[in-house]
Order: C-alpha cells, then sequence, then structure tokens
C-alpha cells in the first residue's frame, strides 16, 4: 500500500471530489500545502469552496482528466471499476487507493485521533463532542458527515493533535482507520446489502475494537447486547456509558422542556457530577451526549467547557431540523433511514408541540425496506399518519422485490393511518390538503424527500 509522506507535499487527484467526505479530506491536504485537482460531476457549494482554496476541480469524469503529473489518486467506494478516470489510473500504474485508507493515514498524523463509529448517531455525536472540544480550546481538526453550522461545514482544519472523524462500517471502512480512542454508539441490523446479518456486523465492531492498542481508549455504548463479545481480551481502557445505572457515565432524573431537548443529571462511577442541559430533542441524544462527555473527560476539558459546547449544539441539517412554517403546520426534517432511527425521532416528536405528526418517509435502499420490512412497519406506525414515496435505490438496482407498497401494508397492521403516493408533487397536494393548522410534518429518509418540505415552505 502507498504510504504518504505528509512532510513531503505531492499532487492528488480525487475522483468524486464533490463527496462529503472526499471534500473534507481534500481540505485538510490543501491546508498542509499538497497540490490537489479532482472531479465530479456537477458544481456544488462544496466544490465551490474547495476551489476557493486552491483545489483545481473539473466537471464531468473522462480518461484525459488522469495527467502524468499525478501522484496518488484517491476515489470513493461507489467509483465503478469502468469509470473511465479509475480506468486511466489502471492504465497508468498510478498510486491508487480509497477514501477509508486516505483518512487511516491522515489519523496517524496527530497524537488524539478519535473515531466515533455506530449504526446510529455518528453526525449528532461528532458534531456534539467538536463543539466541546472548540468550546475547551483544543484546536481540532474536525470531519463530520454532515453539515456543521458552527464549522461553516463538514470540515475544519485545525493546528493542534485533535482529530475526530465519523467512521463508517459500511464496506468495512472503518478497518482502515488508526484511532487511539474509539465510540461505538450501537450495533444494529443494516447495510445488508453489504453484511450478510447481524452477526457478520457484530464481527465488524469486534474487529475495529481490536484495533486499539493498551495506549487506546474504546467509549462504548452499555446497552449494546452481548457487551463482552466487544470488550473481552483488549488491553486498552474501556468506558461503558447508557441509561443503566450500572454504566461508568449514565443519566438520572431525566425531563424533557416545551421543545423536547432533554436535560438530566450526570452520574459518573455512581456519583452525581454534575447537571447537563441539551438543545436538541430526544432521550437517544441524551445518550449520544453520554458518549461525548466521556470522550471529553478523557481528553481532560473542564466541565464548564463540556457544558459549554453541549449548550451551543443546536443539531446539523437534516437532524431533527426546523425548516419552518406553512399555514400554521411546522415543518421539520429528518435523515432517519433505519428503524431504530425512525423510532427515536418520533419518539423524540412527541415531546415537541403538535397536534398531529405526520411522518412523508421516502424507504432508502431495496434490500433495506426488504430485510427490515416489519421493523420499519412498526416504528413508522409512530406517527399518527403516515405518506410515503418511492424507495430511493441510491446505489441498488430495482429487482421488483420490494416496494413502497410493501411497506404500506405492513404500517396498516399496526393500525396506523398510512397513503402511498408516487410523486412528490402528489404527496405535497396531499399534505397542503389534509394537514391543519398545529400539526407537524416530519420529512424522513436519507434521499431527497427533504424537498418536499422546501416545496410546501415556497
Amino acid at each position: 500500500m502507498y504510504k504518504i509522506n505528509f512532510n513531503r507535499p505531492i499532487k492528488i487527484h480525487f475522483i468524486g471530489i464533490g463527496g462529503i467526505s472526499m471534500s473534507g479530506l481534500a481540505e485538510v491536504l490543501l491546508e498542509r500545502g499538497f497540490s490537489i485537482t479532482g472531479s465530479d460531476m456537477k458544481s456544488s457549494p462544496i466544490t465551490e469552496k474547495l476551489e476557493h482554496h486552491g483545489a483545481s476541480i473539473v466537471y464531468g469524469q473522462k480518461a484525459e482528466n488522469i495527467t502524468d503529473d499525478i501522484d496518488l489518486v484517491v476515489y470513493t467506494a461507489a467509483i465503478h471499476p469502468d469509470n473511465p478516470e479509475f480506468q486511466a489510473v489502471i492504465r497508468k500504474g498510478i498510486p491508487h487507493m480509497d477514501r477509508a485508507e486516505l483518512l487511516g493515514q491522515i489519523m496517524s498524523n496527530y497524537k488524539n485521533s478519535i473515531a466515533v463509529s455506530g449504526t446510529h448517531g455518528k453526525t449528532t455525536t461528532t458534531s456534539m463532542l467538536s463543539l466541546i472540544m472548540l468550546a475547551g480550546a483544543c484546536d481540532p481538526t474536525i470531519s463530520v458527515g454532515g453539515i456543521l453550522k458552527d464549522i461553516d461545514g463538514n470540515i475544519r482544519v485545525g493546528r493542534s493533535q485533535n482529530f475526530i472523524t465519523e467512521a463508517c462500517e459500511y464496506t468495512n471502512s472503518f478497518l482502515k482507520f488508526n484511532p487511539r480512542i474509539e465510540l461505538i454508539l450501537n450495533v444494529d441490523a443494516d447495510h445488508l446489502d453489504f453484511f450478510k446479518d447481524l452477526d457478520d456486523i457484530r464481527h465488524s465492531f469486534r474487529l475495529f475494537s481490536e484495533k486499539l492498542n493498551k495506549d487506546g481508549i474504546l467509549i462504548i455504548n452499555g446497552e449494546i447486547p452481548d457487551l463482552s463479545y466487544f470488550t473481552q481480551g483488549l488491553p486498552c481502557k474501556i468506558i461503558t456509558y447508557g441509561l443503566e445505572a450500572d454504566d461508568d457515565y449514565t443519566a438520572k432524573n431525566i425531563s424533557f422542556n416545551e421543545y423536547a431537548c432533554g436535560s438530566y443529571d450526570l452520574y459518573v462511577n455512581g456519583e452525581k457530577l454534575d447537571h447537563i442541559t441539551l438543545n436538541v430533542t430526544g432521550l437517544h441524544n441524551v445518550s449520544n451526549s453520554l458518549a461525548a462527555i466521556a470522550a471529553a473527560r478523557e481528553l481532560g476539558i473542564p466541565m464548564e467547557h463540556i457544558k459549554a459546547g453541549l449548550m451551543k449544539f443546536r443539531g446539523t441539517d437534516r437532524r431533527f431540523e426546523y425548516k419552518g412554517e406553512v399555514n400554521g403546520i411546522t415543518i421539520l426534517d429528518d435523515y432517519a433511514h433505519h428503524p431504530t432511527e425512525i423510532e427515536a425521532t418520533l419518539t423524540a416528536a412527541k415531546n415537541y408541540p403538535h397536534r398531529k405528526i405526520w411522518c412523508a418517509f421516502q424507504p432508502h435502499t431495496y434490500t433495506r425496506t426488504k430485510a427490515l420490512l416489519h421493523e420499519f412497519g412498526k416504528a413508522l406506525s409512530l406517527a399518527d399518519h403516515v405518506v410515503l414515496a418511492d424507495i430511493y435505490a441510491a446505489r441498488e438496482a430495482d429487482t421488483g422485490e420490494i416496494h413502497s407498497k410493501d411497506l404500506q401494508a405492513e404500517i396498516r397492521k399496526q393500525g396506523t393511518e398510512v397513503d402511498y403516493f408516487s410523486t412528490f408533487e402528489e404527496i405535497e397536494n396531499f399534505l397542503l390538503k389534509n394537514c391543519h393548522p398545529g400539526d407537524l410534518v416530519i420529512t424522513m429518509g436519507a434521499g431527497d424527500i427533504v424537498n418536499v418540505g422546501e416545496d410546501l415552505l415556497k
């Protein structure tokens, strides 16, 4: 495997540079003096920002973009082997690596490299810890999988030895990372187009935990089933957190304000340490904040800065995001696309001011919808009324085995009102006709369902 010498900048080309993670890594390297070129299908605010920082970007991917003066090529897992640029790289014999390998090599250059993993909650918890570190003057380099308004994007380049990033399990990419501190938030069945089953996913997270040496720290949710599977035999320090009394970090006397934002008494090793107030909704974010607090204290950040950072965090784009009001109807948007996430979001919504909760849901990928059909039906039934869009294919082809109408039938079994429409225009017209002042509409999914809410507000 090609090894980058970060003290000797070279010319690196990114295939698919406009992606949220790829763009962040490109920006880190630009700040370290590397010459960066890249390609993508179209211009975006992300690519425009990179160009402003000095990257040279072409739109449209073709073989001639791979010039002989390129020293290394980085590509995303989404790049197909018949991509003309990738084929040119192979033909020319140019060193190349995927995004995860590059991120792993970047992490090795920081004393405190922190990787936030888990099936859900990575972006939120990474953002929470990032704001805590900023409040504590830790000057971190941050790579987050969403837009964090406080850093005006998805990346912040610091000058310290602190680096924090999300660590995604899909395609086992996080096994290429080299963190000193790992957070494992949860381990659920997901990405079943890659993993065989839940046991396969658990095995992947076990391999991830094994990457820590005796100087490392594992912060793990104590509510994960059969927790010892992930922790037994590890040489590193192990810290548990959760809502159970025997966890190292736990929350007691939890309450929620009129906007469903939580507050609680923080207990560490059985003793009350402080009172925590959050500006984000739901019990799941109480849990996420415990993980962030545990990591921050291991970094030596005082509680006053921890509390200030958490108070400043008001969420990232597409995480229970308030979009506006139309005709007295409140529009929220959420990225939830797994049953566990949907349940957490709709449970939080019940504590938010509303007359009736409408969930406009867009299933994400055929394999996930088929594998977790019953779980989706049960989670979505927490809404008062569900409106389904067609399945968002993402990286998959439609084999005809599963359809949103199958999910509609599953939700009806739970006794919840549900409608399906094949176009966003029909969904928008239906909501405008049937919603009333005081109702809460949540557009939900990892595809482009957010456009429904934004169109309603227009």
